[in-house]
């Protein structure tokens, strides 16, 4: 019987070219996309789980709450780690890690004792022995252990080791930013670390044995850099140990160093406390923890993951139900042979066999085609979700759980076909009394809206990210971010740096040049701070404000356009402006200053206040991008930014590649646009619309064929009403009307159900920026509009096709 059963289905299947087309179609493309969701969504889930006990391994999160916003960071004291390690028996581990770019982390130029050329190349980090042996890889030259005990040494991965070296290069040195006086030994190659890892992106370890960044840092408690990961011994109670740790931290350690240091105790100290973050969490569950400095690895978003799953299962649903309407639909072509095969003494046990079978095939056909597509469209997946993810052809779990998805998907979609069509009485159906969609039209009709809403708010969806993310990329910042040219990895200019600005100058297109590694957009290679301060003299009245201590040159304000709206910008002529600042205007709010010019604020050292720019905005549009800020004259030459004023820019840029040879020959020189470094911090943005508009696509394909097809059995079932209305004189346009309109009904209700869930979820996902765009009304008019026109130019073929037809060719069986 199930050779026989399979025959039946298969012969059906070749009958019925058009609809096998559209349910085989459908259901294929929704596996596809649900396979890359799966795929997509089981990496975003095995983060950090590799790790040996990865289950009893934390990173120490510090919260706090200030004016009613809950604030989280992961910067700690260096002598953090290692007191806690002391202080507490439940830590069996401990080991920090600094990826700040103001201590060398993150980009530096790059040359070896065998080549004296400089290259840059990023993912440089500061991490102890310690750190290594609790998140281990498997080393491919020397040993790990012990690796970076010593001073100056560096374990490296081993795509770098064969990019710089031939063969093992153990011993061999690496000298930074042509800093031949700090030799770094490699001790150890090690893998590369896994797409799966929250370290991802890090290629060069450096140790922090012997370190000291500057006098006392490692015992100075005020100054916070590090990340801190702790390992618990089993049986741990997390939530005591995390309240020790504040007691500890806060009142045995932090207070008494403030004090000591003669600063005012800041009141957020009363609401801090830690939390100990499981290191499978971090790459999901880290959007809200603030941090200034720029990481190497990017963050994901449990948030974005379950979107991406409930994606995928409403593309499936959406799928099978194309399947199921179709098949009951179909009723009319099947009707009579269910009554003839149950007079003749088939049961409904056989049957719903037979239709389960043909299911089952449909859905093998599917899945194997479903798996071909999607093997086809991972390498535009990839690119657009930014992974480098592949089908796992070989894991030992691939071909059971397709086998399981394969019957799970054919029993689930053709278990109500198969129930309905075998119910029907074979006296009512030979005698042509039933109608074929009588008791499943309500049913039917609830699938198409279910469709159509899920296909509607992802419209809404795209429509939204899209609008906010032109909101971001086209808002005033308060400072100008086009045609400036960043020069990176100018370090190596050392001492010639001046000189090089000065014939960069002499270029006609060069309208400025500014010498500062702290820019506006936080790039690779910018840098951030974290400092505090007070009025003078108010040290031991107020708690500090924090804010950031940028060093920049006397062209800054010029280069990137700031606004300065009172007192002067710096004058090299003048010597006392070596102890002068320019403030924003957050500094003075902050501070409370009512004549800011000549007055002195203080972060340890003494500055006296000569100039106020208008705010600008230098963090994340996410976050509140306004913080007090404090700008003064040094040296910070690792980035060069140049404005330009030409509509060629390409000539001026070789220019200015001319002057650069001249001064570094031995490095080629790297720039980026600060503009398309300001869109860059929103790649994830865009990613996600691209995404979003791709997935809004494919819905609407995959329910346009279902209604494809159930117009056209909708109106093969009324063509002779359609004869007699014509007949009567019912015009081509009303026929259509009368045709359409049911469907367009169905459309309307969808976009009554998907609106206000669309709106309520995008105004969720708004949230998360500080700068945001306002949903605006013109948004679900145009999907309504949009999703009306989809509709109606799917089942207008059939309804005018069905409404010009000869009604002598309808009735002559009359």
């Amino acid at each position: 019987m199930i050779k026989n059963d399979i025959k039946i289905a298969w012969r059906n299947l070749r009958n019925q070219k058009l609809f096998s087309i559209i349910k085989i179609g459908g259901f294929a493309f929704g596996i596809a996309v649900s396979l890359l969701i799966a795929l997509f969504v089981q990496h975003e889930l095995s983060y950090d789980k590799f790790y040996p006990e990865a289950d009893q391994i934390f990173r120490l999160v510090g919260v706090a709450k200030q004016d009613n916003v809950v604030r989280k960071g992961i910067s700690l004291p260096a002598p953090a780690g290692p007191t806690f390690k002391e202080e507490f028996p439940a830590i069996e581990a401990m080991g920090r890690m600094l990826s700040n770019p103001l201590f060398g982390a993150g980009t530096n130029q790059l040359s070896t004792n065998e080549n004296p050329e400089n290259f840059s190349d990023n993912g440089f980090t500061y991490v102890d022995q310690s750190l290594l042996d609790m998140l281990p890889l498997q080393t491919v030259f020397g040993s790990l252990t012990h690796a970076l005990d010593e001073p100056n040494s560096i374990v490296i991965t081993k795509s770098k080791a064969e990019k710089y070296f031939k063969g093992d290069p153990i011993g061999k040195i690496i000298y930074l930013n042509n800093d031949e006086d700090k030799p770094y030994t490699i001790h150890a190659v090690i893998e590369d670390v896994p797409s799966n890892s929250h370290l991802y992106g890090f290629d060069f370890f450096m140790t922090l044995s012997g370190i000291d960044f500057y006098p006392g840092e490692q015992q100075n408690w005020v100054a916070s850099n590090y990340s801190t990961y702790i390992k618990v011994k089993k049986e741990t109670n997390t939530a005591l140990l995390a309240e020790q740790l504040t007691k500890s931290y806060v009142n045995d350690h932090y207070i008494p160093a403030m004090l000591q240091a003669g600063m005012q105790v800041n009141p957020i100290l009363h609401s801090a406390k830690f939390v100990l973050q499981p290191l499978e969490n971090i790459h999901l569950h880290s959007t809200d923890i603030q941090d200034y400095k720029i990481e190497t690895q990017k963050r994901g978003d449990i948030k974005v993951v379950w979107i991406f799953a409930g994606i995928a299962s409403f593309i499936l649903i959406i799928a099978a139900i194309n399947f199921i309407n179709l098949s009951t639909a179909n009723a009319s072509t099947r009707a009579k042979e269910v009554g003839v095969r149950k007079t003749i003494g088939s049961s409904r046990k056989a049957l719903i066999s037979q239709f389960i079978t043909e299911s089952l095939l449909y859905s093998v056909i599917s899945v194997l085609l479903g798996i071909a597509i999607s093997f086809l469209l991972l390498p535009i997946f990839n690119n657009l979700a930014d992974k480098n993810l592949h089908i796992p052809w070989n894991s030992w779990y691939f071909i059971p759980s397709t086998l399981l998805a394969t019957t799970a998907l054919g029993l689930l979609s053709g278990i109500y076909p198969a129930l309905f069509l075998s119910g029907f009485k074979p006296i009512a159906v030979l005698k042509g009394k039933v109608s074929p969609t009588s008791g499943s039209s309500l049913f039917r009709n609830g699938l198409v809206v279910f469709q159509f809403a899920t296909s509607i708010m992802l419209i809404i969806g795209t429509l939204i990210i899209n609008q906010q993310l032109n909101f971001i990329l086209n808002k005033d910042v308060g400072f100008n971010k086009d045609q400036v040219l960043v020069l990176h990895g100018t370090t190596t200019l050392g001492n010639q740096a001046k000189t090089f600005k000065d014939e960069l100058n002499n270029i006609p297109a060069v309208q400025s040049v500014a010498i500062s590694d702290y820019i506006p957009v936080n790039i690779d290679g910018s840098k951030r701070n974290g400092n505090s301060f007070n009025l003078e003299g108010k040290q031991q009245e107020e708690a500090g404000k924090g804010g950031q201590f940028w060093v920049v040159d006397k062209d800054y304000i010029a280069t990137f356009g700031l606004n300065l709206i009172a007192g002067r910008n710096f004058n090299m002529a003048i010597a006392s402006d070596s102890a002068a600042v320019i403030v924003n205007q957050k500094m003075v709010q902050e501070l409370g200053i009512k004549d800011p010019i000549g007055a002195h604020i203080t972060n340890g050292n003494t500055y006296t206040i000569i100039g106020v720019v208008e705010d600008f905005i230098f963090g994340s549009l996410r976050e509140e991008g306004l913080d007090p800020l404090c700008l003064a004259i040094g040296g910070s030459n690792s980035l060069i930014s140049i404005k330009i004023k030409t509509t060629d820019p390409a000539r001026t840029i070789d220019h200015i590649t001319k002057v650069w040879d001249k001064f570094s020959p031995q490095q080629k020189i790297q720039y980026s646009f600060l503009d398309e470094g300001f869109a860059a911090l929103y790649n994830d943005v865009q990613r996600t619309q691209q995404i979003f508009t791709a997935f809004a696509i494919i819905t609407i394909f995959i329910a346009c064929l279902g209604l494809f097809g159930l117009a056209a059995y909708t109106t093969a079932q009324r063509t002779k009403e359609i004869g007699v209305r014509k007949v009567l004189g019912a015009s081509v346009a009303g026929i259509i009307q009368l045709l359409s309109f049911g469907f367009l009904k169905l459309v309307l209700l969808a976009l009554l159900i998907a609106t206000p869930i669309a709106w309520w979820a995008m105004h969720v996902w708004l949230q998360d920026f500080s700068y945001r765009t306002e949903v605006k009304w013109w948004v679900f008019v145009l999907t309504g509009g949009m999703s009306l026109l989809i509709a109606m130019g799917t089942i207008c073929y059939h309804a005018i096709r069905t409404a010009r037809m000869n009604p002598v060719s309808s009735l002559r069986d009359e």
